[in-house]
């Protein structure tokens, strides 16, 4: 058999490096497709990392750092895969990447190159990337375990519900459904739709929401537990106002901090006057019910998931927290039903979600020619005639 060539990306840092080299010369020793004869360095012309502010986190300086140079690392992989391509040396058989370059498992999907780190999890079309796991699965006290030993006994049940239906995650109901696991009844969507009602505490958004054209408003809300500090309120701010679009913004934020409109920009409030609304809390249900909603920033919890689908309504990506990330992505890069912002966002990071990037979601979300919102409104056709 030909042999074969790894590219391995590790993060500059001393740790990663000597393991990255030590794991490359055991895979020399041991598998006898990959060409034995050494490690090739590749060197990479010198970025530099955009200035951060000193409140980031050690991991948002280090993921800026990686992101400035996948440019780079794209060009010489793709220098070294032609190079492989135009000649009868090994072919380029995959990047293996470390960590933090997770952001780079693009640059593979660009060359046709398998990735590693990503996991084949059952129920998932593609390989499933290390950052949109669950945030317990990454945890050395105790939460990891619990997983496992949760999922363990799952076998022994007589059947398993699930609160989706079968259109939308086929896929994955078909990879349960082999006889060695117990049957899979997809119930969903589960929706209280006798909540649609308007009550009195309801009248001030709904009735915004009147006065707004057809699906002219993006609509911000993320769960019980969706809740900001005010250099990310502060971003947002500044996207929706940068969009252009109408919006509704269902705004909580941290502890200690009680009153959003401090942590606003200054004059936010008056510019987009008519044209925008903050609440503390929202309806969600009757608002995305609502004639007026073109779009939904959504924490991708998954009865959320399941109502934006039920009423035709297209999501922006920004998970939080629990499996929010795994939702993400399974909506973007499995089903193709939701416009990604982030996938690997995590609520109890320093990151900030900057205001160039919440503009241009929106922007997407309210294209209302897309075909995602069309795959969108499909879908919520599907879901009613499942529940008939």
């Amino acid at each position: 058999m030909k042999k074969v060539e790894l590219i391995f990306v590790p993060t500059p840092g001393i740790g990663h490096l000597v393991s990255t080299v030590e794991f490359a010369k055991l895979l020399i020793d041991h598998n006898d497709r990959i060409r034995p004869d050494g490690i090739q360095l590749i060197d990479l012309p010198r970025v530099d990392p955009p200035s951060l502010a000193p409140w980031k986190s050690a991991e948002s300086i280090i993921d800026s750092f990686i992101k400035c140079y996948i440019p780079p690392v794209r060009n010489a992989v793709r220098d070294f895969v032609s190079m492989k391509c135009s000649s009868d040396e090994p072919r380029v058989a995959g990047l293996v990447l470390d960590l933090f370059c997770s952001p780079m498992i693009d640059i593979a999907t660009d060359f046709d190159l398998p990735s590693y780190p990503e996991h084949v999890i059952p129920g998932f079309v593609n390989p499933v990337p290390t950052y949109v796991l669950p945030s317990a699965v990454f945890s050395k006290d105790g939460g990891y375990a619990a997983y496992v030993k949760v999922a363990e006994r799952f076998k022994d049940a007589k059947g398993i519900i699930i609160n989706t239906f079968e259109e939308v995650e086929h896929y994955a109901l078909n990879c349960f459904s082999n006889g060695q696991n117990p049957p899979v009844y997809p119930v969903g969507p589960v929706i209280n739709l006798n909540g649609l009602s308007y009550s009195d505490s309801d009248d001030k958004v709904m009735k915004w929401l009147d006065d707004q054209p057809q699906s002219s408003v993006v609509f911000l809300c993320f769960g019980s537990m969706g809740s900001f500090k005010a250099p990310q309120v502060k971003e947002t701010a500044l996207g929706l106002e940068q969009s252009g679009f109408r919006f509704l913004w269902s705004l909580r934020v941290q502890p200690p901090q009680n009153d959003a409109s401090n942590m606003l920009p200054e004059g936010f409030l008056e510019r987009v006057q008519g044209r925008g609304m903050i609440c503390s809390w929202a309806p969600q249900l009757k608002v995305l019910a609502h004639k007026a909603i073109g779009g939904f920033i959504s924490h991708c919890g998954w009865n959320s998931i399941l109502e934006s689908l039920w009423f035709g309504v297209p999501i922006v990506t920004w998970p939080l927290y629990a499996e929010q990330q795994l939702n993400a992505y399974k909506m973007v890069k499995e089903l193709g039903l939701a416009v990604e912002m982030r996938l690997n966002y995590r609520k109890d990071s320093d990151e900030v979600v900057m205001a160039d990037e919440i503009e241009k979601a929106v922007g997407m979300v309210m294209d209302g020619g897309s075909e995602m919102r069309k795959k969108v409104k499909e879908m919520g056709e599907i879901a009613r005639k499942s529940v008939m």
